[in-house]
């Protein structure tokens, strides 16, 4: 089989886009390699089997080659953390922003994943003070991988605790990316890859999210900022009707949906 065949193979599977960044970790090699040597032979038929399986069972090429691009940085990712989604990268930007009104922030994370997140704050924020949750091992073991390779691994304090349970300290800043899909939702097949606890938030959905606010005001946090689910802007501005905050402010993503608020306490 030539390259070109293995593309066109590839592709009954996939797009050509994928399928290209497929044969080209496969070969480890860019696609300018691929472009020039379509009539070569290719010797790594096994490897190609084996991508060639994955994607019949609908596996995210995220998962496939163990990475994901994010932030203009490149990530490690596997099965236990979830892919990072584009509109993540708002959620950043709106904490830094709030950040700059302290000298020293104080940041923690509920639910560190893959680490990009928290990683990305602290190669920012040289003077915050970082830590981050999650009650995954394997998600905390994935987001050192991603500390270590970005050299971050002194300035991020990571537990395996839920929310922020067995944690003392006090935050300015408290940010999440929590499950928000109500239970009983029914996802695409390449979602069943992902681990369930990073996508399931209870029988409405937004049973985590309401539980970090509640957070929030007992650690007298003085910002909370999450991403949320599409639908959740009304319940969320209902949720906190009858409580006192400074302000409250939702954002969009880009594509015109509600993805996440800052709420001042």
């Amino acid at each position: 089989m030539t390259i070109k065949e293995a593309l066109e193979e590839i592709s009954k599977l996939s797009s050509p886009k994928e399928a290209t960044i497929l044969l080209s970790h496969i070969l480890n090699c860019d696609t300018i390699y691929l472009i020039l040597n379509e009539k070569k032979e290719l010797k790594k038929l096994k490897k190609l089997d084996e991508i060639l399986i994955k994607l019949k069972q609908n596996t995210p090429i995220e998962y496939i080659t163990n990475k994901v691009s994010f932030y203009s940085q490149e990530f490690f990712i596997g099965e236990g953390a979830l892919i990072p989604r584009p509109e993540t990268e708002i959620l950043i930007d709106e904490v830094l922003k709030v950040a700059k009104n302290f000298e020293t922030p104080r940041i923690a994370e509920i639910g560190i994943g893959s680490g990009i997140i928290s990683i990305i704050l602290a190669l920012n924020l040289p003077t915050a003070h970082c830590l981050a949750t999650d009650i995954s091992f394997e998600a905390i073991k994935i987001a050192k991988i991603n500390m270590k390779k970005f050299e971050v691994e002194n300035r991020i304090k990571i537990f395996h605790s839920s929310y922020l349970d067995g944690v003392a300290e006090d935050f300015d800043i408290i940010v999440s990316n929590p499950p928000y899909v109500a239970n009983n939702f029914k996802l695409e097949k390449k979602l069943s890859h992902e681990p369930q606890n990073a996508l399931f938030g209870g029988e409405i959905g937004d049973e985590i999210l309401k539980n970090i606010i509640d957070l929030s005001y007992e650690r007298k946090t003085k910002y909370l900022i999450c991403e949320m689910g599409y639908d959740q802007k009304e319940k969320i501005e209902n949720y906190l009707k009858n409580r006192d905050y400074e302000k409250l402010d939702f954002y969009k993503d880009l594509a015109g949906i509600d993805r996440g608020f800052i709420l001042k306490l």
